[in-house]
């Protein structure tokens, strides 16, 4: 295939290709709509609902304020409505699913190039997932292929306006999340090492920078004055690489496995050849180097596998482009076929969709890790109600709720608050930044954790009650959870609240 051009010499589009991409794209949509109200809310969510409904601010320990606020107008629309919160999410991966193939566009590809990037973007386990839930791993890789497209059409029509408008799409990512911050550093090195240099030099691209930073300024101000918690959470997300999820060398096989086993691995790998050796994109070579450039700045910083998410649409747009105008080698074929992203949409939907029944669980992390720590929430709050409600009148007077986790938290404020709790506090993460109790406060009422942990800050410790789920045969986050009621604390509140930091 040739490429296309116009009296001026500038490469012309080939045509979008409207049947097939939105045909997948609306498949998408059905599908995250029909499952969306499976188990109630995740634990993020219940965080993100309790921040905006009760703690309102331009900035959170581990976040800023975009996802609580939208959380919390979408819950004043529609008040306990899971389906609505999750809407979003869903939208979002619709259109995820069209900037993927309009990329491929850019990139030169025709039909069968913008028809295997949509379907590749769709059959991706972590990006399907993703559009499952209202979080920040869904706005922001959303954002990172609108950028991605803007400045693919950029490339092409070196039209300014298109710099500006990436100005905005990355302001909008800020109010979620920092990462795209990253990005931005890979396509500058991508675009001084091969070009187009001359991007850096447009007025529009820093007046855009320029409107990022002046819409993040009160975010900005926010983790100034508590002490910059978000650089603190990123030691943990390394902390947690290194002990939990497998450490630095398992990052890179897990971004791509979950990019799409089958079709998904071939295609970033592929994709990424594609940008730094194929012809046809050299005039795209900047993507290449920013997905080098990201890969190194997550792997040095230990980052989690699915920050590499925004990167994918990148990647399969250009592996579409590529078999498009060079047939693949024989061994690998049989990858960008309808038979292969049929088997990756199946596997897809069993791993990242809670497309199963209830109970009982697989008891494995991979697969039940979305039913498990979705189910109970209610329950619990319900349970530690019952228990507060059973003190005396005048030990209820200077008790305040505590939860170990800022799920349980989130949970207790969400849900507790209507069943005749108090404001909940919690001593993980952002939580705990969000105010100690009170310094007349005598007992506590502690959900999770267990004796030996709290008995570090208290002098007097007995377990109440214990949250039982019911039809839950297997493990959930929130079955078995004990409620302690503690007393005689060990020293002041800010003593005690300081040693009961948990990041």
């Amino acid at each position: 295939m040739r490429d296309n051009v116009d009296i001026c010499g500038r490469r012309v589009t080939a045509p979008f290709a409207r049947g097939p991409v939105l045909a997948i794209a609306a498949a998408t949509g059905v599908v995250l709509t029909a499952v969306s109200g499976r188990f109630g809310y995740f634990g993020d969510e219940l965080y993100f609902l309790a921040s905006g409904r009760y703690h309102r601010a331009w900035g959170y320990a581990d976040n800023p304020w975009l996802l609580p606020q939208l959380a919390r107008y979408l819950d004043l629309l529609a008040p306990g409505s899971v389906v609505v919160m999750r809407l979003p999410a869903m939208l979002l991966t619709v259109l995820g699913v069209v900037l993927s193939a309009l990329i491929a566009r850019e990139f030169g590809g025709g039909r069968r190039a913008q028809t295997v990037a949509a379907a590749a973007f769709a059959v991706s386990p972590q990006l399907l997932g993703t559009g499952h839930l209202l979080m920040t791993c869904t706005i922001d890789p959303f954002c990172w292929v609108l950028v991605s497209w803007l400045v693919a059409r950029w490339v092409r029509t070196r039209d300014d306006r298109l710099l500006l408008c990436t100005g905005l799409a990355t302001a909008v990512a800020m109010q979620a999340k920092f990462l795209i911050v990253v990005l931005w550093l890979g396509l500058a090195v991508g675009a001084l090492l091969a070009g187009p240099r001359e991007i850096l030099r447009r007025p529009l691209l820093w007046a855009g920078a320029a409107t990022t930073v002046l819409i993040t300024l009160p975010t900005l101000i926010w983790q100034q004055s508590h002490g910059w918690p978000y650089l603190l959470m990123s030691k943990v997300v390394s902390s947690q690489v290194d002990h939990a999820w497998g450490g630095r060398l398992a990052i890179l096989p897990l971004a791509v496995l979950t990019a799409g086993a089958f079709v998904g691995a071939f295609l970033v790998f592929h994709g990424c050849y594609a940008l730094m050796r194929a012809p046809e994109l050299r005039d795209y070579r900047l993507f290449g180097w920013a997905c080098l450039v990201v890969t190194v700045v997550f792997l040095v910083s230990a980052g989690r596998y699915y920050y590499f998410s925004g990167l994918y649409s990148v990647l399969f747009a250009a592996s579409g482009t590529r078999i498009e105008r060079r047939m693949p080698a024989r061994w690998w074929r049989w990858v960008p076929t309808w038979p292969a992203f049929l088997v990756s949409a199946a596997l897809a939907l069993y791993l990242a969709l809670p497309v199963r029944p209830d109970s009982p669980f697989t008891g494995s992390a991979l697969v039940d890790y979305l039913p498990v720590s979705s189910i109970g929430w209610p329950q619990l709050a319900l349970t530690t109600a019952a228990a507060y409600e059973r003190l005396p009148a005048g030990v209820r007077a200077h008790t305040v709720v505590v939860g170990d986790t800022y799920w349980q938290a989130s949970a207790l404020d969400v849900f507790g608050r209507g069943d005749g709790l108090p404001r909940a506090y919690g001593v993980e993460r952002g939580y705990w930044y969000m105010g100690q109790p009170p310094a007349a406060t005598r007992e506590v009422l502690y959900v999770g954790s267990d004796r030996n942990t709290i008995g570090r800050f208290f002098g007097s410790v007995h377990q109440v009650s214990t949250v039982r789920l019911a039809h839950v045969d297997a493990e959930a986050a929130n079955q078995g959870v004990p409620i302690w009621l503690c007393a005689e604390p060990r020293g002041t509140w800010s003593q005690i609240w300081a040693r009961m930091y948990q990041p």
